[in-house]
């Protein structure tokens, strides 16, 4: 199992993508968090096996409604999550979504 934080910038917000990225997610058994952030992008933490994670990625550049600009993408130390959940609001202090500003 391997671990990734994802941060997708582009008008990927109030355009239904974090919806879009739970059903991929889902479809092909990766389990993690996504959310919307205050700087316009999207935090994604995933975990699963490599090679579908590769394929998740390259699912996300065909959400009809988002406009994909980059998708940062850096390797974590693997966490375990019972499912894939769409946060609110990035947790504080958590080191799966830093805080607006702070990049990967």
């Amino acid at each position: 199992m391997k671990t990734v934080l994802l941060n997708v910038s582009g008008k990927v917000q109030h355009v239904g993508f974090r919806a879009y990225t739970k059903r991929i997610a889902t479809s092909f058994g990766i389990c993690g968090r996504v959310v919307n952030c205050r700087d316009g992008t999207v935090k994604i933490t995933a975990t699963g096996d490599p090679v579908i994670l590769e394929k998740f990625v390259a699912m996300l550049y065909e959400c009809p409604r988002a406009v994909i600009k980059e998708i940062e993408t850096k390797d974590l130390d693997p966490l375990f999550f019972s499912d894939f959940t769409i946060m609110n609001k990035p947790e504080k202090r958590s080191p799966l979504f830093p805080e607006s500003g702070q990049g990967l």
